[in-house]
């Protein structure tokens, strides 16, 4: 019987690209494999529908593959761009572009290549009803909900009304029409929000989600309020005396923000009748222009028509998601509190796994919370909604209920509420993707209105989904383990996720979630239910353990929901915590796949563990994993064995309360500012800072070596430590050289990846793969820029060279370079390794280590998968050779 093959329609061109580029990737990834065939409709910044090639899905963003390496400036050494900053091309020249990535593919030809489209794009064009549109003249069914709600879910303004006279609550507001601002309309704008709204109050574009674009302001400014007003409608002035008082530095950093889809206005953009395209060619127009204007009025192209001004609401934010069951029946599940101050609820809060807090459900009486669920599903009903949809809202201290911005697409990155309330009622990230896949089917079935288009489409889902059920108790076990104790747990946690969900879709593996916690002297192990797995982060993770219960309003959902859970459920999967002891492991499973990052796990600790029960375990083993764990004795093992690396010294915390002087002495002389601090056993970006002088190192010194979680907050200042930026507490600092470019002709930083496998003798032979080329906005390579989706930018393969040829020869030296540094570490299964990279004249390569991660960072966004994809490895093909490795391993140490 063929599968169905499934569009997924991702990518776009509105400011939210990134965030549906992720939930695409998402989707294709945790489609089951048994049922589906994942078609990648990659939507370009031209609106050109593209087959995309499957390795392009695994880039961290789309800035990583389009436009083309080949396509961008050869002066662009700074910005990051999209391909709209190329200017007004041609579509010959668009199809050459495409050309590199995929293929074009029209919207006649659609119906040929999928049986149903998954709707991912978000925005203007995407959630406006225009796509479900084509799609119906089409004759393709498509998820989520029809033209009609659609075209009332992108307007604010509109929702705003609608459900005013609907009867719902609202907060005091009032629209701000752009052409009426920029024609200077200001001052009536503000005196209006003064008398009609009051302060605090919202400032937002009508037409966007993802918190691009909007403002809460406090206190009465009224430059405060023109600036939100700006910010919402994709407008800055530039002011000239400010301008001209930036260094270079700045403002280059000015028009990167300003070019910045989320966090600035966006390219192109309009100054009086100039449109510009590239932000170096921005930056030339300010230098020139502002030496003999008083400011300049700069817009976005892709502006925005309407600002909403409305009253913040002083209550406990939440988000729910409304599913519509086969029967037609709204059904909302249990809504999630967002908690936070009154700061901004912004993209890295949202999409970075340990920033955010959201409880679920929010921790009220039943009977409000029940009373939230009845007036999100009134609210689906009113607004026309189908299949599902988020409505996010906030209830005061009176417990009266505000409903705002109800989404016909929610976000589907790992973290979002769409799969996070899925898991409340026990389904996992592909079974609840195969329900709303099923549940759009029979929406548009019923509203073909009798003619049977789709029919048979549904009949072969009905048959695939029976079949599939069948299938499961034939799977091989994997308990992967996640969590952990140190600065890593969150994004442990969303690795671990990761590979669950890998594994949970394919035709090969059923996986087990366990938790791992306590300290090094004991581990404590948790086999946990999905909804627990859902989770924020490791914390919430931890405390749910220890805590565990079912709340009453969640047990009646499960109830109301069990006719969907039966039918897509494979298992118990909300069955309660259960402690394990590694020996109860051995007998649940038959492998492990360990996904812990710093200590335990990269240290060798569970290795030994698992080793003693006979547990096959992904990665490199005891030994070898207690060398890469520390830092300092990686460096001195490859320096011994010829391998360039950075001048280093160790730093202790009783050298340094008894030795200051002579540390700052030899700082001075012996590694010379600047340097970088880290941790010597940590990794992840945690705690890794450029330090340009010895105040910094004291700052640095005084939070590292201090004796509670509580950051000094003068020292935390003095370092530029974001909020809830994790930092973790250590007695030895690791200072290292800055690495620079010398004399080399080329110099950048590299991260590359490799696989390890058995030749016909035992040997241990290393598949090298190209290696990433890591771009920085700052110092060093942030959390964000390594593992959030659409925030770094890796270029893979790196660009050594702009020829072909002599690109490869280089890669040819650093690829030789990274095995014999692993073949020295004695290093299995697979690594990471960072380096710096120099190239000279004839091609010579000069490759200097910074770390061997043991169990690299396995998350969505990690570049290791767009490395592997290179080498044809989809990431669930590469997390399986990681798992056979480990079986073929266990398989020779037990016949040895």
């Amino acid at each position: 019987m063929s599968k169905i093959k499934v569009g997924i329609i991702f990518g776009g061109f509105s400011k939210e690209r990134e965030v549906s580029f992720a939930g695409g990737r998402t989707v294709y990834d945790n489609l089951n494999k048994s049922i589906f065939d994942a078609i990648p409709l990659f939507v370009d910044s031209f609106g050109n529908f593209v087959l995309l090639n499957w390795q392009f899905i695994y880039k961290g963003s789309i800035r990583d593959f389009y436009p083309p390496v080949e396509f961008l400036p050869a002066n662009n050494e700074h910005f990051q761009l999209y391909a709209e900053s190329l200017g007004a091309l041609s579509i010959t020249e668009q199809e050459a572009m495409i050309t590199k990535i995929g293929k074009k593919v029209s919207a006649e030809e659609l119906h040929k290549l999928i049986d149903i489209a998954f709707l991912c794009l978000h925005g203007p064009y995407g959630e406006d009803g225009k796509l479900q549109g084509l799609l119906e003249y089409y004759k393709i069914p498509y998820t989520g909900s029809g033209i009609l709600s659609s075209s009332i879910g992108i307007d604010k303004s509109v929702q705003k009304q609608l459900m005013i006279n609907a009867g719902f609550n609202s907060p005091t507001y009032f629209t701000i029409d752009r052409n009426d601002y920029i024609n200077g309309n200001c001052k009536q704008a503000f005196a209006q929000a003064k008398e009609k709204i009051k302060f605090p109050l919202v400032v937002k574009p009508a037409n966007q989600g993802s918190s691009i674009g909007i403002s809460v302001l406090l206190k009465e400014d009224e430059h405060a309020f023109m600036q939100a007003i700006e910010k919402a409608l994709f407008t800055k002035w530039v002011d000239a005396a400010e301008w001209n008082k930036l260094n270079d530095e700045q403002k280059f950093e000015f028009v990167r923000t300003l070019a910045d889809i989320r966090e600035g206005i966006g390219m192109p953009c309009k100054i009086e009748d100039t449109i510009i395209y590239d932000p170096n060619k921005l930056l030339e127009f300010f230098n020139a222009e502002l030496k003999t204007k008083e400011g300049l009025v700069v817009e976005s192209l892709d502006g925005e028509s309407t600002v909403l001004v409305e009253g913040f609401i002083e209550g406990r934010e939440f988000s729910c998601i409304v599913l519509e069951d086969e029967n037609g029946k709204a059904i909302a599940l249990p809504p999630t509190e967002i908690k936070k101050g009154k700061e901004l609820f912004d993209y890295r809060s949202k999409y970075l796994p340990g920033l955010s807090r959201k409880i679920t459900p929010i921790d009220l009486p039943a009977e409000q919370i029940n009373q939230i669920r009845t007036d999100c599903q009134k609210l689906f009903y009113a607004l026309h909604f189908d299949v599902y949809a988020r409505i996010d809202g906030f209830i005061n201290k009176e417990g009266k209920i505000f409903l705002n911005d109800p989404n016909t697409t929610s976000g589907m990155m790992p973290s979002s509420f769409f799969f996070h309330q899925a898991a409340e009622i026990g389904l996992n990230p592909s079974q609840f993707l195969t329900f709303i896949i099923h549940a759009s089917l029979t929406k548009r079935i019923k509203q073909s209105k009798g003619a049977r288009l789709y029919d048979a489409v549904m009949d072969s889902l009905e048959q695939l989904i029976k079949k599939d059920k069948h299938a499961v108790n034939n799977k091989t076990r994997v308990a992967v383990i996640l969590g952990g104790y140190s600065s890593e747990r969150h994004i442990s946690v969303e690795s671990g996720r990761n590979v669950y969900e890998k594994l949970a879709s394919s035709e090969k593996y059923t996986p087990l979630p366990i938790f791992l916690t306590g300290s090094n002297e004991k581990h404590l192990l948790y086999q946990i239910p999905i909804n627990i797995l859902l989770k924020d982060n490791a914390d919430d993770i931890k405390e749910k353990i220890e805590n565990y219960a079912v709340h009453p309003v969640v047990k009646e959902i499960i109830n109301e929901c069990k006719h969907i859970t039966e039918k897509y459920s494979s298992a118990d999967t909300l069955a309660k915590p259960t402690a394990l002891t590694y020996d109860e492991l051995a007998k649940k499973v038959d492998s492990v796949f360990i996904a812990l990052h710093g200590r335990p796990g990269e240290d060798g600790s569970v290795q030994e563990k698992l080793e003693a029960y006979g547990l096959p375990y992904n990665g490199s083993g005891k030994a070898s994993s207690e060398i890469t764990i520390n830092k300092y004795v990686t460096n001195e093992i490859l320096k011994q064995n010829g391998y360039l690396v950075a001048e280093h010294l160790l730093v202790t915390e009783d050298d340094w309360n008894s030795n200051r002087a002579d540390i700052e002495k030899t700082l001075q002389e012996k590694i010379k500012y600047p340097f970088i601090a880290k941790p010597v056993d940590d990794g992840c970006s945690s705690a890794v800072k450029k330090i340009k002088t010895f105040a910094e190192f004291e700052a640095f010194s005084k939070l590292i070596f201090r004796k509670s979680e509580e950051l000094d907050a003068k020292a935390a200042e003095t370092l530029h430590i974001k909020p809830k930026e994790e930092f973790p507490l250590k007695n030895v600092i690791l200072v290292e050289e800055l690495i620079s470019k010398k004399d080399a002709l080329h110099f950048l930083e590299v991260t590359g990846g490799m696989l390890t496998h058995y030749n016909a003798q035992g040997e241990i032979e290393y598949e090298v793969f190209e290696a990433s080329e890591a771009l920085s906005e700052g110092d060093v390579l942030s959390l964000e820029e390594k593992f959030l989706a659409g925030q770094g930018q890796n270029i893979t393969p790196a660009r050594y060279a702009r020829n072909d040829a002599d690109r490869q020869k280089i890669s040819n030296q650093v690829k030789e370079a990274l095995k014999g540094a692993a073949r020295a570490l004695k290093v299995s299964g697979y690594c990471r390794i960072d380096a710096f990279v120099r190239v000279y004249k004839d091609c010579r390569a000069e490759v200097i280590f910074i770390e061997v991660n043991s169990l690299p960072g396995m998350t969505p966004a990690t570049c290791i998968f767009h490395q592997a994809a290179i080498n044809s490895y989809k990431p669930y093909d590469f997390i399986d050779k990681i798992l056979e490795f480990g079986f073929e391993r266990s398989k020779a140490k037990a016949t040895a």
